[in-house]
């Protein structure tokens, strides 16, 4: 069975400059009222639901498409909704097999691919495997089949999230080195796009990788600072939101616990910060959640 492969949108389908209308600004996110510095339910009884589990979440730069992660009844699926003239289409299935499951959406910088994780095979016909990056890309009538990111991205391990900066590099995660003492085994890795090829796979440095997990990562797409999901014995809860920033040398900072604010005592993972810089999403309590991206500036100032 192929999986659902559905096209919603008919703006995104065509070239970005025939798009360019202004958007009304209160049509955008879903016409929700934006958040303050305390993190709020997006969207509740919309996209997070009592009754479901939301994650991996992106909007497209004009904030108006939005594509999410759902676990339904332990199986994972990816769907949309987008803003069709002054309306909001309600959330539909875009992505699903009755057999693997698919999870954490991304956009590429130039939005004509739609990069995902899922467990499916080369083929798209076995049993279930190891998570790895995979992308849909734009076509006239709709979306193409899954294509696999290829083996500088991928391994014979889990590769989960995905996130780019603005000339391409991906950041992502992988558990592909383990070793008897790495227990929690995620580490981060960027990989360079040179004409349209990822190369080799490099993993970021101590400051950001440690013998604990660190997975889930967003890249601030001018690539100064990268937010991402940890487990470390001085953490809140189950994990944590840690951020590390740029520094004047080129080197990440070392990270630091995003604090109360943003993780609690349960799981927080899957962040992003909306294109025109302005919200942080991330998931909680399997539910998304939104906040002012101000959280983040006052990190920058007091570390």
């Amino acid at each position: 069975m192929r999986p659902i492969i559905n096209s919603l949108f008919l703006c995104l389908l065509i070239p970005l400059s025939a798009c360019s209308q202004k958007v009304d600004e209160n049509l955008k996110y879903l016409e929700q009222k934006p958040p303050s510095m305390r993190p709020e339910i997006f969207a509740p009884g919309l996209i997070s639901k009592n009754n479901e589990s939301e994650f991996g979440s992106v909007f497209n730069e004009e904030a108006t498409a939005f594509f999410y992660g759902v676990d339904k009844n332990g199986r994972t699926e990816i769907r949309h909704s987008e803003l069709i003239g002054q309306k909001w289409s309600d959330p539909k299935t875009i992505l699903s097999h009755e057999k693997y499951g698919f999870n954490d959406p991304f956009l590429s910088p130039d939005e004509q691919r739609l990069y995902f994780i899922s467990e499916r095979t080369m083929d798209g016909l076995g049993v279930k495997q190891d998570h790895d990056i995979w992308y849909v890309e734009k076509e006239r009538d709709g979306w193409s089949e899954p294509i696999n990111a290829g083996p500088n991205i991928n391994s014979n391990k889990n590769e989960y999230y995905i996130s780019f900066t603005q000339t391409g590099t991906m950041y992502f995660s992988s558990n592909k080195i383990i070793s008897s003492e790495r227990k929690n085994n995620f580490d981060i890795y960027s990989s360079k796009s040179i004409d349209g090829v990822f190369q080799e796979a490099i993993p970021l440095g101590d400051s950001i990788n440690t013998l604990n997990y660190e997975a889930d990562v967003f890249v601030d797409p001018k690539e100064t600072y990268i937010i991402f999901c940890a487990r470390r014995q001085e953490g809140l809860g189950r994990s944590d939101l840690y951020i590390s920033f740029k520094n004047t040398n080129g080197r990440w900072s070392k990270s630091i616990n995003m604090g109360d604010k943003i993780n609690t005592e349960k799981h927080e993972l899957c962040p992003f910060v909306s294109k025109d810089g302005q919200y942080l999403f991330y998931t909680s309590n399997q539910d998304i959640y939104w906040v002012n991206s101000k959280v983040i500036d006052e990190l920058r100032k007091n570390r």
